[in-house]
């Protein structure tokens, strides 16, 4: 029996958002779990699917004691202030001190963390870590699919584990099989060879999805050569919208044979380099969408707009209007829309109580070029508080508390709805719109702002999923953004043009 320490601290920055994570952000947790320190994480993370919670259930299996440290996650947005970092991270360290001697480290990283002080936010948390417990105690982590892996992790750790789905149904899933290879070190007493490789090319978000290809193929291959040749393999197309140096996709592997393991990395990375032709994907004008969704979308079978460039999951704030426009412009049918958030709209609604018709100007405070407020009369048809638990096959267990919500319909396009929130929360599972009284199934168009994540709860009802590029921060086609720090050479788009400096 060992003696584990956990931790986790979580953020996906977008360097190109509108919005910075302060230390309030991690506190609300946006979906996750808020911010928690010693034996309390443990009570936080129960029962959801959380990577933290799957390596739990798998170390109390193997009969290791644990000691908990910190937890923290919020909603991707722009770089980590330096005051929630050192906050975070010193009461982990702090805690971690105090629970010392350890056999081990178990920690729950993203992988694409940016802070006002440093690029690499997981290889300053690692090397934090590994000053306190020393070179022989080894520290596992898993990490987001987006991850962007760097040198300074890889050389911290002393096994990384990722993601292999998007939607990332996996999370608790990882978390348990990075806890058995902590186990797995534990037991023989020697560390494991690694092997990795990057690649040459940024792709967009909508592309990575595991529900299609070519990462579908992808991941099925990385299983196959898993079993092949007995070592733990990951493949990270990475978060394509933060600009430093490492930014960008990488395959890595762990086992107990250095031959084999840098036998697979390489066959890997080959078969992701040969597929970059079919990670180009198309995308959807808004008004072009809307009228594909009218034509097809039925109650039953609704057509999803996905609403990727304003997803608060990639950066977004949430409150982009581009589609909203176009939904009513066009006086779509049985059309719904979340999550738009506007805390200001959704008090403004609850002040003016169910029933009631007024004027609101929703969203567009974010500044996005291209974006604006928009402005129109609309319904009050249903108040909630927003306290609920989801129930998807990606946030099951997660315990929402998205302040006051209300959901709008339009008085110049009857047909249109839409579900306002006053904290911001991709739109990827259906109870945000149960909670509201309103059935996705019943819909002939759901939009929804999210990229991909919607799609494991949503695609088995949607007749269509169509990709939507209206304005927000979080690009669909990395080649759009201004870069400044990458390594040059690297394709900034499948098949695109190479990034000079």
């Amino acid at each position: 029996m060992a003696r584990i320490a956990i931790g986790g601290f979580q953020h996906e920055t977008n360097t190109f958002a509108p919005s910075r994570a302060e230390y309030a952000a991690f506190e609300a947790g946006g979906g996750w779990p808020g911010v928690k320190y010693g034996e309390a994480l443990f009570t936080a993370v129960e029962d959801a699917n959380i990577p933290a919670a799957g390596a739990i259930q798998a170390l109390r299996g193997l009969g290791h004691r644990m000691v908990g440290t910190a937890w923290a996650a919020a909603s991707p947005s722009a770089h980590v202030t330096s005051d929630a970092f050192e906050r975070i991270l010193g009461g982990l360290i702090e805690n971690l001190k105090a629970a010392l001697p350890v056999d081990g480290v178990y920690l729950d990283l993203h992988g694409a963390m940016v802070t006002e002080a440093y690029d690499d936010g997981e290889g300053e948390i690692l090397r934090r870590v590994r000053e306190v417990v020393g070179p022989r105690v080894p520290i596992v982590a898993s990490l987001d699919l987006h991850c962007n892996l760097t040198r300074a992790m890889l050389e911290r750790a002393d096994a990384l584990v990722a993601y292999r789905t998007y939607p990332h149904v996996d999370m608790a899933e990882t978390g348990a099989r990075a806890a058995r290879l902590l186990d797995r070190m534990l037991k023989s007493g020697s560390r494991l060879e690694e092997a990795s490789r990057t690649l040459d090319f940024l792709t967009g978000l909508p592309s990575q999805s595991s529900f299609i290809e070519p990462c579908r193929g992808l991941y099925r291959e990385l299983g196959e050569l898993e079993n092949l040749s007995d070592v733990v393999l990951s493949f990270t197309p990475g978060f394509p919208m933060a600009d430093f140096e490492e930014c960008g996709m990488a395959v890595f592997g762990y086992g107990g044979d250095a031959k084999a393991v840098g036998a697979a990395v390489e066959r890997l990375r080959e078969v992701v380099a040969g597929a970059e032709r079919d990670f180009a994907l198309e995308l959807h004008a808004p008004d072009d969408a809307v009228r594909r969704a009218r034509s097809v979308g039925e109650p039953g079978a609704p057509v999803v707009l996905a609403d990727t460039q304003d997803n608060p999951g990639a950066g977004g704030n949430g409150d982009t209007t581009g589609l909203l426009a176009a939904l009513v412009r066009q006086n779509a049918p049985e059309a719904a829309l979340g999550l738009l958030i506007d805390a200001a709209a959704a008090k403004r609604a609850h002040e003016a109580g169910q029933g009631a018709t007024l004027a609101f100007s929703l969203g567009g405070k974010s500044g996005i070029a291209g974006d604006a407020p928009f402005a129109g009369e609309f319904t009050v048809e249903r108040l909630a508080d927003g306290n609920f638990t989801c129930t998807g096959p990606m946030f099951k267990g997660f315990r929402m508390t998205l302040g006051p919500m209300a959901l709008l319909r339009s008085r110049a396009a009857p047909g249109v709805r839409v579900a306002l929130a006053s904290k911001k929360v991709q739109a990827a599972d259906q109870e945000m719109f149960r909670h509201l009284g309103l059935e996705p199934r019943r819909e002939r168009i759901l939009g929804l702002k999210s990229s991909v994540h919607f799609r494991a709860d949503f695609e088995p009802i949607a007749r269509e999923i169509l990709v939507v590029k209206a304005p927000g921060p979080a690009l669909a086609d990395p080649s759009e953004f201004s870069w400044t720090k990458l390594r040059k050479g690297l394709r900034l788009r499948p098949l695109g043009p190479t990034y000079e400096g």
